[in-house]
């Protein structure tokens, strides 16, 4: 039963994305930046592609990276509420709120709104935000549970 609390938890994920990329546009005008360290700087940027800007430039990413992703997140679902191994349950449910929150985006704005921007010098990592964070913990915990988690632990 507890895997149904994780819901709960997407949707927490989910609106804390909401809340950053809507304080990010009301303040900040489309590639203006703020910096917070010597090492990450807060940036208003728009991303039409997938994941670190693939297909950017292609004519068809926008209608790619929403209409995939939606059937993901059924799949998504399904796995969650199916899923014997809790920790798979909440692995999945970081994914699927990282998801939503994207998906929100390119429905809504037609992009993906994009706000932390860490770097070294003149070298940027790609700028991402609290969906793309929530995706890739959960990936790398769900890969972490595929390949060394016990078969055997089921929800109690």
């Amino acid at each position: 039963m507890r895997k149904y609390a994780l819901f709960a938890l997407v949707a927490s994920i989910f609106s804390l994305d909401r809340l950053t990329k809507a304080l990010v546009v009301k303040n900040l005008a489309v590639f203006d930046s703020v910096r917070v360290t010597s090492f990450l700087s807060i940036v208003h940027s728009r991303n039409l592609g997938g994941v670190f800007g693939f297909l950017n430039q292609h004519q068809y990413a926008k209608y790619i990276f929403t209409f995939l992703p939606l059937a993901i997140v059924a799949i998504i679902i399904y796995f969650i509420v199916t899923s014997p191994v809790f920790v798979r349950a909440f692995s999945l449910a970081l994914i699927l709120a990282g998801a939503l929150g994207n998906i929100y985006d390119r429905i809504v704005f037609g992009n993906v709104i994009d706000f932390l921007d860490f770097y070294y010098g003149t070298y940027h990592w790609y700028a991402f935000n609290v969906a793309d964070v929530s995706i890739c913990c959960g990936i790398g915990l769900w890969l972490y549970v595929e390949l060394f988690g016990s078969k055997r632990e089921t929800d109690s």
